[in-house]
């Protein structure tokens, strides 16, 4: 009998201890620190995300004679890229340079790998849209014009493109700013010059594709 009494009055001790104030905040604290770090870590997470995993530097393609950009690789095997770059015209008979700014969206289907340290995507392929900067481009058509006298805006251009890529892997032992370097080559063409293509049987494919070549940097 004294035996049962004492195991009910060690429990009811224990229950007063564990539902004590003293506990309770002791344990709350750690579930709200615990909520605060998982949402530290979400946010910082998702800032992350915005950080350029790449540069780029390209010749030609229409995006004017060189361009300089950053941008994202995404996806289960990173076969998303997403680029903005920013470029010039030189003057040549105009009265000055321009300035041109692109988005464009890349594709990598597949990725073979040659050796140590080298492989290549076969194919690479895509779309991206230009804008050259100059009061003397529009999106709409001028008031000075007769009514459907330009059908096409002269400020912004569509592309889509079809290209191929090497890339070399370096060595961690030797890695400084990059991880990875990769050229590239590209066909384009851009909606106006497809319209004529189609339009007009006797343009060659040198009247109506680019070529522009490209280098780069993959930096994470």
């Amino acid at each position: 009998m004294k035996w049962s009494i004492f195991k009910y009055a060690l429990c009811a001790g224990l229950m007063l201890i564990w539902f004590s104030p003293e506990v309770s905040a002791q344990q709350a604290p750690a579930e709200l620190n615990s909520k605060y770090d998982k949402r530290v870590h979400r946010y910082r997470r998702n800032w992350e995300k915005l950080i350029p995993t790449h540069t780029k530097i390209q010749f030609a393609g229409n995006m004017g004679l060189l361009s300089f950009g950053t941008g994202w690789d995404y996806g289960k095997k990173n076969q998303w890229e997403t680029d903005i770059f920013f470029g010039f015209v030189p003057k040549y008979d105009s009265k000055r340079a321009k300035a041109t700014m692109t988005l464009k969206q890349n594709y990598l289907p597949w990725s073979l790998h040659l050796g140590k340290n080298f492989s290549t995507e076969p194919l690479t392929c895509g779309l991206y849209f230009n804008t050259v900067f100059g009061n003397e481009f529009w999106v709409r058509e001028p008031d000075r014009y007769p009514k459907g006298y330009y059908n096409f805006s002269s400020k912004i251009r569509s592309h889509i493109f079809l290209g191929q890529r090497l890339t070399y892997d370096i060595d961690p032992k030797q890695r400084h700013t990059a991880k990875a370097i990769t050229v590239f080559y590209e066909l384009s063409t851009c909606d106006l010059y497809l319209i004529s293509a189609v339009t007009n049987r006797y343009l060659r494919p040198r009247d109506y594709l680019s070529l522009s070549f490209g280098l780069k940097l993959q930096l994470f």
